[in-house]
């Protein structure tokens, strides 16, 4: 008796707007190692990248005379390649990227068919910092994983929890960081930008009506909020990183916003006060703590303590994670990439019994007289 796996056949890749390459990387690279073909569906927002990265794949294969339909690209709207491409039973497993609404309605339809499904969805990530912790250390780090990518990553950090014994501390470092941010804001292309523009009007709106949201709740804008108009902005696109008291309970802080808003949210006594709050969202991607005290890290990183796929000690949210198994819980789809076994939902797993003998002795001594 042996086990073995063999490959799926084909596997469909929907990506997004934020990552536009890598994760098409992240799924291809696997997929090709398991035998398996790909069939990619970029973002209807980034198309060009995926063109010049099929271009480019596509000349490396002929070079080594590897058949030019084992990464496929289908450029198109979901109106065009939508539905049907989920329901089609010549796709054993799909790896889709984007937000949970999305992700449940791919888990719907590609599960009436029992097909399998990797994913990645929206993230509600949170940052602990502790009384114990490196104050200038989580500074750096947090606002990072708040204003990197204009916070447009799946695990760029939406929620800042800090003892109420440091809080105005945190909050008044974090107001002086983003006044210099604030003044770093222009095309990306040019090094001497550290934050760029929105996706889209879409992106925009959701930005501020997050904005408008959060101050309709009860919270109070620290900093930021404001869309940027004149020379150099006139796409609409790019807007101030906001930064506003919130109580966790909020409507708008229980939502993703996928853009550059952060939320201050006070915790008073032990460090399992501020898990509690972390952990009470719906998703469960990216988390971090940032303390030196053992006993906290422990608690976090134990099984009674952060409920996301990721969690992390002295480091932010956003950018520790490739080459470890990336995904998270809850309604973040509880997908993975990348990690050391991922390699396995790419096959199908085959249990072989051999007999090489001349009898066959069966099951519970069963013998037949014929």
């Amino acid at each position: 008796m042996f086990e073995q796996y063999q490959p799926l056949g084909v596997v469909g890749i929907v990506t997004s707007f934020n990552f536009p390459v890598a994760v098409w990387a992240w799924n291809t690279a696997l997929a090709a190692i398991a035998g398996d073909v790909v069939i990619w569906k970029p973002s209807s927002k980034t198309p060009l990248t995926a063109v010049a990265t099929q271009k480019i794949i596509n000349d490396v294969l002929i070079e080594n005379n590897v058949p030019e339909g084992v990464f496929n690209l289908v450029v198109a709207k979901s109106s065009i390649m939508g539905d049907n491409f989920l329901s089609d039973k010549r796709i054993p497993l799909l790896s889709v990227t984007g937000s949970t609404a999305v992700g449940k309605r791919v888990g719907s339809i590609v599960g009436k068919r029992l097909g399998k499904t990797i994913l990645e969805l929206g993230g509600n990530n949170a940052v602990i910092i502790t009384p114990n912790a490196d104050i200038k250390m989580a500074i750096a780090s947090t606002v990072f994983g708040t204003v990197g990518t204009a916070g447009q990553r799946c695990t760029s950090t939406r929620r800042i929890i800090i003892h109420e014994t440091i809080y105005d501390q945190v909050k008044d470092s974090m107001v002086n960081a983003y006044k210099s941010v604030a003044k770093k804001i222009g095309n990306p292309l040019d090094e001497n930008f550290l934050v760029g523009p929105l996706i889209d009007e879409h992106s925009v709106n959701a930005f501020t009506n997050a904005v408008d949201k959060v101050q309709e709740e009860g919270g109070n804008i620290l900093f930021g909020g404001e869309v940027l108009k004149g020379k150099g902005f006139e796409s609409g696109n790019y807007v101030v990183p906001c930064i506003a008291e919130a109580k966790n309970h909020y409507e708008i802080v229980q939502e993703e916003t996928f853009a550059p808003i952060v939320y201050l949210i006070k915790y008073s006594g032990d460090v399992q006060n501020a898990i509690d709050l972390q952990n009470n969202v719906p998703q469960g991607l990216s988390s971090c703590i940032f303390t030196l005290n053992v006993r906290e890290a422990e608690l976090f990183v134990a099984a009674s303590g952060s409920d996301c796929g990721i969690a992390n000690v002295n480091v932010g949210t956003s950018g520790a994670e490739i080459g470890g198994a990336f995904g998270g819980e809850k309604d973040t789809g509880g997908g993975r990439e990348s990690g050391s076994d991922s390699w396995k939902i790419y096959m199908r797993r085959q249990t072989s019994t051999i007999n090489y003998g001349t009898e066959l002795p069966l099951a519970q001594g069963i013998k037949f007289d014929f």
